[in-house]
């Protein structure tokens, strides 16, 4: 198909901008509104996706303290998103973080920032293909009631075979851009949200039913993050919460296609945030007073269905028939967020592109379905490849990239809420409010992410971090491997890219000076 090329022209102009000054990058206006662009964020996080693979893992990091983990992983992820909404409403371009990083902190840590977004995006994508392959099979199983269906998903090669075809369809319907499946987002988004409303009413009374021995009663003291037995657990256990609310920010990545494009990408930021919140909170609550959060029998931290817990739970607390709707839940969560993950990583690359901080190759928009169809085709390749080798590398594949993506998240959120602080500076004594919500909860973000992240490297040293799985002859961690080994892959191709585009990496391209593309709402 067709590429449109949307570089600069001399004489091209933006609402009256020369096209020397600003970037137009040819997406399509005004085609998501504010439900719309809440309702993306919330499928790009995928509750039910993350609830599946991150409950089991994080309550054996945190015991009974993983609702209030769950509360602390939303502190930092809320004053971030404040970050977020201030640089939206001065510089509202698809290309979010790293443009807003290139121009408050210059080229190279800008490039970085992106580059730690896009990695994180391509771990994801491949996770969510992960889990949809698993329970693609499991629904298989108990719809025709044959056990060697269910069992296909062990053998390696038809996992990895039928993980391929998720991605390639999930790339094609990306193609061909958001609005051409709005209706199935809704649908998908709905539907999660209700069968893990089904969940927890049926775990709350299995769990006053005192129909499992290994269930609890309700304590307060879940509530209290300081009473996680070690620093390194609470990390542990911080990371994965942080995981769980990854992708709301693909809200702002379709900014610039977004009515309202100042105002509606922060305000539908929030919404998801509080969504995901509240489904967390009790989904972890009812979950833990239903089957506990020990290691024996159904309990959460029991090694054998930890990393997949609704497929463990599902019959135990919903019954054969409603069990099956939360395999269909899953299954769909994963889906729809396969489709809208793409989302932020095109954009992105689509920005850095057009900033001269990627080939120029990237910087096509198809001409009628108003996307980044080479981008989007090179974060499908990207995920497939990337999966396939952790996959044939790892045998705890989906906990150690999760782990793994915890870092690549505070890596880049840090940044972009360190950004805000300095591109606002000048700003900050003009108001209490901008002296808040442009320095001191964006700082507070940073730092808290900040320190995960350096915590989280410290202790992913440690072979036993995560699944406890290693890469024989290196002598440390999974994680460790993965985490620091993508970012020197960075590192790699920014310096390659260097050499190949000066223009941008000289500062010549992308300033505070540059004006935001101006888009009409």
């Amino acid at each position: 198909m067709t590429q449109l090329d949307v570089r600069p022209r001399a004489g091209d102009t933006v609402s009256g901008v020369a096209e020397g000054d600003v970037r137009s990058k040819g997406l399509g206006k005004g085609s998501v509104g504010l439900v719309g662009s809440a309702v993306i964020g919330i499928s790009t996080v995928a509750p039910v996706y993350c609830l599946t693979s991150t409950l089991g893992s994080t309550a054996g990091e945190v015991g009974m303290q993983m609702p209030a983990i769950f509360l602390a992983g939303f502190l930092p992820m809320l004053l971030v998103a404040f970050a977020y909404r201030e640089l939206n409403k001065a510089m509202p371009d698809c290309g979010t973080s790293f443009t807003w990083t290139v121009k408050a902190f210059g080229p190279r840590i800008g490039w970085m920032c992106g580059w730690g977004l896009v990695i994180a995006t391509i771990i994801v994508l491949s996770n969510l293909a992960g889990v949809a392959t698993s329970y693609f099979w499991l629904l298989a199983g108990e719809i025709t009631g044959n056990e060697s269906i269910a069992a296909l998903d062990d053998n390696k090669l038809v996992h990895i075979a039928t993980c391929l075809t998720l991605i390639a369809v999930a790339t094609a319907i990306s193609y061909r851009g958001m609005t051409a499946t709005k209706g199935v987002q809704y649908a998908l988004v709905g539907l999660q949200l209700l069968v893990l409303a089904v969940f927890v009413a049926m775990a709350f009374q299995k769990a006053s039913a005192g129909t499992f021995d290994t269930g609890l009663d309700f304590s307060w003291s879940w509530m209290n993050p300081f009473a996680v037995e070690s620093m390194a657990a609470f990390t542990a256990g911080l990371s994965l919460s942080i995981f769980m609310y990854w992708g709301w920010d693909a809200c702002l990545a379709t900014n610039e296609e977004t009515t309202g494009s100042t105002k509606t990408p922060g305000r539908a930021s929030l919404i998801a945030m509080v969504v995901l919140v509240g489904s967390y909170l009790a989904t972890g609550v009812a979950a833990q007073m239903a089957v506990g959060a020990g290691g024996e029998g159904l309990g959460l931290a029991n090694e054998e269905t930890s990393g997949n817990v609704f497929a463990a739970l599902a019959g135990p607390v919903m019954g054969p028939v409603l069990g099956v709707l939360l395999f269909v839940a899953v299954l769909a969560s994963a889906a729809a967020s396969l489709q809208t993950t793409f989302i932020p990583v095109a954009r992105t690359v689509l920005a850095m592109s057009t900033y001269e901080a990627l080939p120029p190759s990237y910087a096509k928009v198809h001409p009628k379905f108003k996307t980044p169809g080479r981008a989007t085709v090179m974060a499908g390749v990207a995920t497939g490849a990337f999966y396939t080798v952790m996959t044939l590398v790892s045998e705890n594949v989906l906990t150690d990239t999760i782990f793994a993506l915890g870092l690549m998240i505070c890596f880049y959120y840090s940044l972009t809420a360190f950004a805000c602080v300095w591109y606002f500076r000048a700003e900050l004594r003009r108001s209490s409010r901008d002296l808040l919500f442009k320095g001191v909860f964006p700082v507070l973000g940073g730092l808290l992410l900040a320190a995960v992240f350096f915590k989280t490297l410290y202790d992913a040293w440690d072979p036993t971090y995560g699944s406890g799985s290693t890469i024989p002859g290196l002598g440390v961690g999974n994680v460790f491997v993965i985490g620091v080994g993508l970012l020197a892959l960075g590192l790699v191709v920014m310096f390659v890219t260097e050499r190949r585009s000066p223009a941008f990496f000289r500062g010549e391209v992308l300033t505070k000076s540059t004006p935001a593309l101006v888009v009409e709402d």
